[in-house]
């Protein structure tokens, strides 16, 4: 477990999952009972895609290229992500109780690892399946406490169509993860704030105070904005269906949050507490070795010299060839037995 703790992308699924989950009961904080969930995710959204749009412009950030290859799934990530998905959940959320929708919203997580295992063929075996379900069981009891009611069938169905648009946002936005992660963060955030704050104002929803949209986009940054690029960062490293397993903790640390500033503990946190554990202890504890073929392929994105990436440079960039460093190059084609993840390198069938 603690070599699996060691790899850079299931400790950013984990930073992801507690900075989002975070990001709800701070939320509650800072608004009026009174505020609309669709004007909170947009100020939120906004706050994600203005505040890394800020950042890479304090850092002059290099301008970012994207392939042809990669402008249809970044397309479809911010279609279904940033548009589809809140308009699905508005459908539904309009005339459907919140106990149901609180647990319909689960099948996010369900609906990315079925697409990652069974459409882009990720790999999956029964530990991480077991592990999956663990998690998502835990989430469950943490939705409903005190039971659901789900109502009419169409805003169920709006409900799980806005779940599967995440799910295959989150798909396509792995085909696209070696992009600079700030950027795709910034760009999604900048299509999903508008489009959620266009929803809320056609619901009829006013702008709260000055100081609570500007506390709600600093939450947005790091519940949205930060807790997004983690995520893109961990699909790099630990695959989409693994890193969304990780990701569906988090509501867990959001009652965790909550109980610190104040709400009682309650056996629906402990059960889910333990059934989230389990089921990350099942991921940790993976190990996933046997022989393998890379096909040869060039790409650019930021690496350092492990054994996949064994190439020479040119003059300019060999002082900085002993650390991270970022340029094309190419990997040519090796087949070798070692321990892997499903990670950007490691896309093969099994």
């Amino acid at each position: 477990m603690l070599r699996a703790l060691r790899n850079p992308g299931v400790r950013a699924a984990l930073a992801s999952a507690i900075l989002f989950g975070a990001g709800t009961p701070l939320a509650k904080l800072l608004l009026d009972d009174d505020v609309s969930p669709w004007l909170l995710a947009g100020l939120l959204y906004c706050g994600s895609g203005i505040g890394l749009g800020l950042y890479r412009l304090i850092r002059r950030a290099p301008r970012v290229g994207v392939t042809r290859a990669e402008m249809l799934p970044l397309a479809g990530a911010v279609f279904f992500g940033g548009i589809a998905g809140p308009v699905l959940l508005m459908l539904g959320l309009s005339t459907m109780p919140a106990s149901g929708a609180s647990l319909l919203l689960n099948a996010e997580g369900v609906f990315t690892a079925a697409l990652a295992w069974f459409v882009f063929r990720e790999n999956v075996d029964r530990r991480i399946a077991i592990g999956m379900l663990a998690i998502v069981a835990g989430a469950v009891v943490l939705s409903i406490p005190s039971g659901a009611s789900f109502g009419s069938p169409w805003p169920s169905l709006a409900i799980l169509g806005a779940c599967l648009s995440w799910g295959l946002d989150n798909n396509l936005t792995r085909k696209v993860a070696l992009t600079d992660a700030t950027w795709l963060a910034a760009v999604k955030g900048g299509v999903a704030g508008p489009v959620n704050l266009v929803l809320a104002f056609a619901l009829g929803a006013h702008l709260p105070g000055v100081a609570n949209i500007a506390a709600s986009m600093v939450v947005g940054l790091f519940a949205y904005g930060i807790s997004l690029v983690l995520f893109i960062v961990a699909m790099r490293h630990v695959g989409t269906a693994r890193a969304g397993a990780y990701y569906s903790i988090a509501p867990f640390f959001g009652a965790v949050l909550a109980i610190a500033l104040g709400d009682p503990i309650s056996w629906p946190v402990i059960v889910a507490g333990i059934l989230m554990a389990a089921g990350v202890w099942l991921h940790l504890t993976e190990r996933h070795e046997h022989e393998h073929t890379h096909e040869a392929i060039t790409h650019d994105h930021w690496h350092t010299h492990d054994e996949h990436h064994q190439h020479d440079h040119t003059p300019d960039l060999e002082l900085t060839a002993n650390g991270w460093h970022k340029h094309e190059h190419t990997h040519a084609a090796i087949t070798h037995t070692h321990e892997h993840y499903p990670d950007t390198h490691h896309r093969h069938t099994h």
